[in-house]
């Protein structure tokens, strides 16, 4: 019973890095963009960052959404299959 509980929190953890990633990534990489261009151009707002992440991670949330979802899906589905067994 507890390898199984081990077992399934590895798959949950990796899942969510999996999930996060191309989000977190875009996010760092329009980051790194905006403070370059603060940088070159002197601009030191610290709010001036805020907005380009946003509209890039809600771009991003959008376009993986549905890949997301079936991730999601077919986890909770493999979870909802081996409960039987685990319970005996």
């Amino acid at each position: 019973m507890e390898s199984y509980i081990i077992s399934i929190t590895k798959q949950a953890l990796y899942l969510t890095l999996i999930l996060t990633a191309p989000t977190v990534m875009v996010a760092m990489m329009v980051g790194l963009f905006v403070s370059l261009i603060q940088a070159t151009t002197q601009i030191q707002e610290q709010t001036l960052t805020f907005v380009p992440k946003l509209v890039a991670v809600i771009v991003m949330l959008a376009i993986t959404g549905p890949w997301t979802m079936v991730q999601l899906v077919n986890f909770t589905n493999s979870l909802m299959d081996s409960f039987g067994t685990v319970i005996k």
